[in-house]
């Protein structure tokens, strides 16, 4: 049977504690930036895959509608429109503004045109950077696939 001095001798002193949340603020605050620039990268590659996603829902749209449709990527207003070519009616509108990232306009311009037969009118490459400067890309070729580049 223990005695009374060390039944009274199980909790943690002050001093303990406050060592032991020392270093856990010391091991967060090292892990801060780190996680940052993961949750950076992250949120670039999630926009890159959204934009690839808009992309391709335009080339699946032109050849199901038999029709021309065009993406527009808007620099200032930071979204991507995509449109029927011939009757300029809106079909679709992605934003990115809030989502951490800058989309360079496209190689080819700030427009993409698929045609019904799912062509795309000029080759382009979509580079993606985040906060970081991390930089992902995409390309949509001649024949309107679109693949990480």
């Amino acid at each position: 049977m223990p005695s009374k001095s060390q039944r009274q001798e199980q909790g943690w002193s002050l001093t303990e504690l406050l060592i032991v949340l020392t270093i856990m603020g010391i091991l967060a605050a090292m892990a801060g930036p780190g996680y940052q620039a993961v949750a950076a990268r992250v949120q670039a590659r999630s926009v890159t895959t959204e934009i690839a996603s808009e992309l391709r829902l335009a080339r699946q749209l032109a050849m199901a509608k038999r029709e021309r449709l065009r993406v527009i990527f808007d620099q200032t207003a930071r979204t991507i429109t995509l449109q029927r070519a011939d009757v300029e009616e809106i079909l679709h509108v992605y934003q990115y503004a809030d989502k951490g990232v800058v989309v360079e306009e496209p190689t080819a311009g700030p427009e993409i045109l698929f045609y019904p037969s799912g062509r795309a009118a000029t080759p382009t490459t979509i580079r993606v950077r985040d906060s970081q400067g991390q930089e992902t890309a995409f390309t949509v070729s001649i024949t309107g696939r679109v693949s990480a580049s």
